[in-house]
């Protein structure tokens, strides 16, 4: 493969379950979300990476300057990067990237953000747990057309700012995704209701 994510993968055991790509949290790693995936999506293949950039030993997927302060250049580069690395894990374990649904938290969620806006192709899905607006650009228009986004965000959260999540879902919708936002009772970590939100959203995919 192009990029050397260290990875794990989990077969699919559904013919009707999306693929699942699963993105980790700031400090977390490819095991993270993987009961996760599995709650969320009974029987889907799961692909989960390693996020190979490290802030004092916490393992993240791109950098920050500080709290909520990214270099786009830097963000831009990364995103690609992974970008890469799916379209050759898609060929490696048979996955349709049309029909890969990302599942991302924090700092995860936010790269599959940007994966959205960079290289729309990558994904077909996205459920994001706390996102922020990493990239302030509109993805291109109709890039995202007959893709669904799902946007979970806390209405405590020290971290994203309330005014983050609206404004992704416009960068989103500007490519024609169809983004459904919800915030919930929470600060920073997902919750059962995250769980359920999402489990209900992916049924009804």
């Amino acid at each position: 493969m192009s990029h050397p994510y260290h990875h794990l993968f989990e077969p699919g055991t559904g013919s009707t379950a999306p693929p699942l790509l699963l993105l980790h949290g700031t400090g977390g790693n490819e095991h993270d979300l993987l009961r996760l995936g599995r709650t969320l999506s009974p029987g889907s293949a799961l692909l989960s990476p390693r996020g190979d950039v490290s802030e004092g030993g916490a393992l993240r997927f791109f950098a920050r300057l500080a709290e909520g302060v990214f270099d786009p250049a830097e963000v831009s580069r990364r995103t690609l990067a992974l970008a890469d690395w799916l379209a050759a894990a898609a060929k490696r374990y048979h996955l349709d990237p049309a029909r890969l649904t990302a599942v991302g938290f924090s700092n995860g969620a936010n790269i599959a953000a940007t994966l959205l806006q960079l290289r729309p192709q990558s994904l077909g899905a996205a459920v994001l747990l706390r996102p922020m607006v990493v990239l302030d650009q509109p993805a291109a228009p109709g890039s995202l057309a007959g893709k669904r986004v799902l946007l979970l965000n806390g209405n405590v959260d020290p971290i994203v700012p309330l005014d983050h999540p609206p404004r992704l879902a416009a960068l989103l919708r500007a490519g024609g995704a169809e983004v459904t936002q919800q915030l919930l009772p929470a600060s920073h970590g997902f919750t059962p209701a995250d769980v359920a939100a999402a489990q209900d959203w992916l049924t009804r995919r």
